[in-house]
């Protein structure tokens, strides 16, 4: 195969992951960069180099230059999980790459939270006409929103009106892969999605429309978004950044807290694998040893015999 076929073969690739196997926007954006990438690191080897090596052996040479350059792990396995889809997909078709990838072991990051006094502060404290924007009232309902339900960004900003039940107080997502599923929020984020839509939002007998919507009345972004979360961090003192992700984080982190069970909070998120939210328990677990630490008998007796 030489790099021709690959690109005819790439593009083939894309459409059967659009159509076939459904994924999402961003995946698919992805791979698309990442087999990009791959052609022009191809492209830039001598004519000898492109005729003496197959495609599985500069697949290899690309993905050693990739560890070389320092580029971080998770892209790295990323750009495995793509070749070894693509060498599947071309298996299908009767081509062979012969790959033998072993995706690199990522470092475990634990995710990043607010506590509740900080979420709380946010919600309760700081009042709408203290916020720097013009529709303060859609920036507080989109924190609200995300930290009642814990919906990503990506989700939040195509919710449209009729996803509402208002009565139910239920909210159909379209998630990762265009997966449906019914997320919840409470009395505090309905009063704010009606205090939002009858005094802000311009009224409209259209049922499809988005819900929250730009001030030239388009949907809002993503990266709009992004730029209200952090507007936030202003009103609290902490240096590190307060992302949609993070509301989103604290969201699971505080219902594990409160004993919530781990599945319900996998259904909630929108989790395939319940793997994805087991990194919340190393979060809750720490949260309890220090009240433990804290409350615990034989510790306060340790305490007093210290004295």
């Amino acid at each position: 195969m030489n790099v021709d076929e690959f690109k005819e073969k790439k593009n083939e690739f894309l459409v059967h992951l659009q159509v076939e196997r459904n994924l999402s926007r961003h995946t698919l954006k992805a791979y698309e960069s990442d087999l990009r990438q791959f052609i022009n690191f191809w492209e830039s080897l001598s004519a000898p180099e492109q005729q003496l090596l197959n495609v599985r052996q500069i697949i290899e040479r690309y993905l050693v230059s990739l560890f070389y350059k320092q580029i971080d792990k998770s892209s790295i396995a990323r750009k495995f999980s793509c070749f070894k889809s693509f060498a599947l997909f071309l298996q299908k078709n009767d081509i062979s790459l012969n790959l033998h990838l072993k995706r690199p072991r990522l470092d475990k990051k634990l995710p990043i939270y607010l506590s509740v006094d900080e979420i709380f502060h946010l919600l309760d404290t700081v009042n709408d006409v203290d916020l720097p924007t013009r529709s303060p009232i859609r920036d507080k309902t989109i924190l609200e929103l995300l930290y009642a339900t814990g919906i990503r960004c990506s989700e939040l900003v195509n919710i449209k009106l009729c996803d509402i039940e208002m009565g139910a107080k239920t909210i159909r997502i379209h998630g990762k892969g265009n997966k449906e599923r019914i997320v919840l929020f409470g009395d505090k984020a309905k009063s704010k999605l009606i205090e939002y839509t009858t005094k802000e939002r311009i009224p409209s007998s259209s049922m499809g429309e988005y819900l929250f919507l730009s001030n030239r009345k388009k949907r809002v972004t993503p990266r709009t978004v992004q730029r209200i979360i952090e507007m936030f961090r202003g009103f609290l003192k902490i240096d590190r950044p307060i992302t949609p992700h993070k509301i989103r984080h604290s969201f699971a982190t505080h219902l594990l807290n409160q004993g919530v069970d781990l599945r319900v909070v996998q259904e909630l998120l929108g989790h395939q694998s319940l793997s994805s939210t087991e990194k919340y328990t190393h979060v809750s677990l720490d949260d309890l040893a220090r009240m433990c630490n804290q409350i615990h008998p034989i510790n306060a007796l340790l305490k007093k015999r210290a004295k």
